[in-house]
């Protein structure tokens, strides 16, 4: 028994890190040592990244450039398919959960991005 406390105590230092819950068009993140600068860069980077994008950029690029979206939709309208990638981008609530709100959309048609922000996103829904 002493053993597994010894273990336990050497161990706990380095289980630190993000963890991300998802549900319901929301991610609660946490961040290792409450350190606000964290998020705040990483939306600033996914700022620059989306800034930079071409049109018909295809969406495998986009994923190498951006890594994983905070929410991401599929639809298929006819013969088109649309994909939608969610990043946060701006926080607007101060609660510790992302939001698709608080995020940019990147909306790709026939894996070729065609748009950037709520109007490229209206643009399929209608």
């Amino acid at each position: 028994m002493n053993k597994s406390l010894l273990a336990a105590a050497l161990i706990t230092p380095f289980l630190t890190g993000c963890v991300i819950a998802v549900s319901d068009g929301e991610a609660e993140t946490h961040w290792a040592g409450n350190d606000s600068t964290s998020w705040q860069t990483k939306h600033k980077n996914n700022r620059e990244a989306i800034s930079e994008l071409k049109m018909d950029s295809s969406y495998q690029s986009v994923l190498t450039t951006l890594k994983t979206p905070n929410f991401t939709e599929l639809l298929k309208k006819g013969d088109d398919v649309y994909q939608v990638l969610f990043y946060a981008t701006h926080s607007i609530h101060s609660d510790g959960k992302m939001t698709k709100d608080e995020c940019t959309p990147l909306v790709f048609k026939n894996d070729k991005l065609v748009g950037i922000g709520d109007s490229a996103l209206n643009m399929i829904s209608h």
